[in-house]
Formats: C-alpha cells, sequence, structure tokens
C-alpha cells in the first residue's frame, strides 16, 4: 500500500501564482482550487489509491503564542486566501481525505499523518508531497520520502542528509539553529548551514551541546526555536489507514463544480473511477 500525503496549503499557493504567470493579474475566483483538484486526478489517474490533503484552515496555530514573529495571515493575497475553504468543500466532494487544521498546521497534520500510516505494516510507502523543508524530519529510510513537484526529487534519508548535511532526525534542531524566514524565526545568529550540520554531527541535538557551543542566551533561543521547527505528529486523523483509500467522488461533487465553474472535473472524476473499478 502506497499512502501519498499531500500539503494542500503549498499546492493552493503554487497554483495560484502559478496561474499569474499567464492570467495578466485576472485572478479566476477558483482557479486555483480547479488547479488543485486537477493535481489530484491526475495523481489518481497515475496509479494512486490512498490520498489524504492537509491544509491550514487557519494560518495561525499554537506557535504564535510560543514566538511573537512566527507566520500569520497577514499580507497573504485576499483572492487567494479566499480559496482555501472551498478547495477544502471540493475535495471532500471528491472522495479525498483532507484534514482543514485550526490550532495545528498543515504540516502537522502531514507529519501525523505519515507518523500513523509508518506505524502499519500494510504500508510499504509514504510520500510526502512538498517542499517544505520542515517535512524532511519525517523522512525515514527509503519508506517515508519527500516529493518536491516542481523539481521531480524524491528525497528519501541519504537524499535529506546530503542536501541539509544532517539526518532526518536532526532537522529541528538544524532549522533551529540556521532559522527559516519562511516560518518567521531567524535561527541563532553567526551560525549558517555548514556551522549547524557539523555542530550537530558532533554533539547530537542541541539538548547535548556542550556549554561552551552556544552562550545561555542562545541555547534558550535554540530550544525555543527548535519547538517551532518540531511537528507534533499525534493528531488523531484517522483510526486506519484504509480511511485514504479514494472511494469515487460524491453525489455532491457535480454541484461543487458547478460552483466552481469547471464541469470537465465531474466526468474526470467519474472516468478514474470507471478505471478503478475495471469498467
Amino acid at each position: 500500500m502506497h499512502i501519498h500525503l499531500i500539503d494542500g496549503t503549498y499546492e493552493l499557493f503554487r497554483h495560484f501564482y502559478g496561474q499569474r504567470r499567464f492570467n495578466k493579474g485576472k485572478d479566476k475566483p477558483f482557479g486555483a482550487v480547479i488547479g488543485v483538484l486537477n493535481s489530484v486526478l491526475e495523481m489518481i489517474e497515475s496509479g494512486a489509491t490512498h490520498i489524504g490533503v492537509a491544509t491550514d484552515h487557519v494560518i495561525e496555530s499554537f506557535r504564535n503564542r510560543l514566538w511573537p514573529g512566527y507566520k500569520t495571515g497577514e499580507g497573504i493575497e485576499p483572492a487567494l486566501l479566499a480559496q482555501f475553504e472551498p478547495l477544502e468543500n471540493a475535495l471532500a466532494a471528491m472522495g479525498i481525505a483532507v484534514w482543514p487544521m485550526i490550532e495545528l498546521e498543515a504540516d502537522d497534520a502531514l507529519a501525523s499523518a505519515a507518523y500513523l500510516a509508518g506505524r502499519d505494516g500494510r504500508v510499504h510507502k509514504v510520500s510526502i508531497w512538498t517542499p517544505d523543508k520542515d517535512l524532511a524530519q519525517c523522512v525515514r529510510g527509503d519508506r517515508i520520502v519527500q516529493v518536491d513537484r516542481r523539481t521531480k526529487v524524491i528525497r528519501d534519508a541519504i537524499g535529506v542528509r546530503e542536501r541539509y548535511g544532517v539526518d532526518p532526525l536532526l532537522i529541528p534542531d538544524f532549522l533551529a539553529l540556521v532559522g527559516d524566514a519562511a516560518d518567521g524565526y531567524p535561527g541563532i545568529a553567526g551560525i549558517g548551514k555548514a556551522g549547524a550540520a557539523r555542530l550537530l554531527n558532533a554533539h547530537g541535538p542541541i539538548e547535548q551541546f556542550p556549554t561552551t557551543a552556544l552562550s545561555e542566551e542562545n541555547r534558550q533561543l535554540a530550544h525555543l526555536f527548535k519547538q517551532l521547527a518540531t511537528l507534533r505528529t499525534d493528531a488523531q486523523l484517522f483510526a486506519d489507514v484504509e480511511e485514504l483509500r479514494w472511494q469515487g467522488p460524491h453525489e455532491t461533487f457535480a454541484s461543487v463544480a458547478t460552483t466552481l465553474g469547471d464541469r470537465r472535473l465531474v466526468e474526470r472524476a467519474h472516468a478514474a473511477w470507471r478505471r478503478v473499478n475495471g469498467a
């Protein structure tokens, strides 16, 4: 069984700004939603059977209480922000397992789903579809991998080490030291990627650093940033991975597709379902 976990927030951004290159700033109200649905259908047509999509239903999370500079919804274009809930509703109507996150983030949902799926002996592969470096911490050998749709790179544990200089389990420590501009925390001043990898490979996680490695102030900051970088794996998303098996579009999908302005999605979804059933 191959589980596909999709970063719906990233996909929505990808399609929104991808279409911007061609629509001359005239955004279609549901253009990005339609793009994501077509991408998911393409995966099903290519053989994907078990799919889950995580979204940031609310951009802010518990991490905003830990660090005031953590990312918020400020600056996200209204035309893009308005497509989050329609995407969630459309995916559900298309029969896809979707996890709209509120207190946690979409990344936490992906990490939790990967953890749950990874514990199931029936699962031989988990692919996490996102380029987000946070998710590199979830990679395990070549069984749980990260897929970057932009570059078409599939990154296993060896690939994570080649890219970041540390093993997947040390990615939260690595990000704590170097920072993450996208998430809004700066890391530790004076420590770059090479220096961070060198420290972590020499001493292990931040908790094991000798007192000479960091000042007390920087040590406290590093612990805080590691909290921000560490993805949660305790979200109760499903009880059985079979809940992620695609069972075809629901009856409501036709009306949803009409609202989105693309009825072709209906025939494409039904055609995919017929192929799944050998009809």
